[in-house]
């Protein structure tokens, strides 16, 4: 009998097509990192067993397709300044109304007063979710996640946007303009907003989340 191998290539492929459940037969053969992959993705291999099926009740919740009424702020350094400008295109191509807190030109300034500006916002509530655009998208995450209520998180690809969003929560996403190009931004923020907090057992990790940061705020 032929051996068919499966990769995590083939295990994410199948993830994005929106496949939980892998053919098992004596034929496939799983790399040791599309097992992984699997895992942590929360798909299952062959039969499903009842705790398989709670898992994928779970996972599959609907993709959100309409954003009216979607507000968002963006802000980030020089260095973000022409992919803010794709990014916000994209945004409002999609109905998403756009908030622009700067920078308004390519002139060296500091990633802080921007990462401030749009977490000040979130932390309000007076916007959705933000965005925040730096060279490598650390600097001005840090800079986010000091303000109470922010969740910000530096993505780099569509499974950690996913993730940002279903198991924690994240509210705004840090990106990196000399780290990913244009279409990989694109495609992280189809996963960004496509996806939902699944709340339950994440909902429980968040809230020790939150009794940290009311410690810290109190100190």
């Amino acid at each position: 009998m032929k051996k068919i191998l499966i990769t995590e290539d083939e295990v994410i492929a199948a993830y994005r097509r929106g496949e939980q459940n892998l053919s098992a037969g004596k034929e496939y053969v799983f790399t040791p990192l599309a097992l992984d992959r699997i895992k942590a993705l929360g798909m299952s291999i062959g039969a499903d067993t009842p705790e398989d099926k709670s898992e994928k009740t779970e996972k599959q919740t609907k993709a959100i397709t309409d954003f009216s009424g979607l507000k968002v702020c963006i802000g980030g350094d020089h260095t973000g300044f022409q992919l803010r400008k794709v990014i916000i295109q994209f945004l409002q191509g999609k109905g998403i109304a756009v908030e622009d807190l700067g920078s308004y030109s390519e002139e060296s300034c500091d990633y802080p007063d921007f990462a401030k500006a749009v977490a000040s916002l979130v932390s309000k509530g007076s916007v959705h979710f933000g965005i925040v655009v730096d060279a490598t998208g650390n600097p001005s995450a840090i800079t986010a996640n000091k303000f109470k209520g922010v969740r910000a998180a530096n993505c780099f690809n569509e499974f950690i946007a996913k993730s940002a969003r279903e198991h924690n929560n994240a509210n705004i996403l840090a990106l990196g303009a000399k780290a990913i190009g244009e279409e990989t931004v694109k495609s992280i923020l189809e996963a960004w907003l496509s996806s939902q907090f699944l709340g339950e057992r994440h909902q429980k990790r968040l809230d020790k989340i939150a009794k940290v940061e009311e410690l810290n705020f109190r100190s």
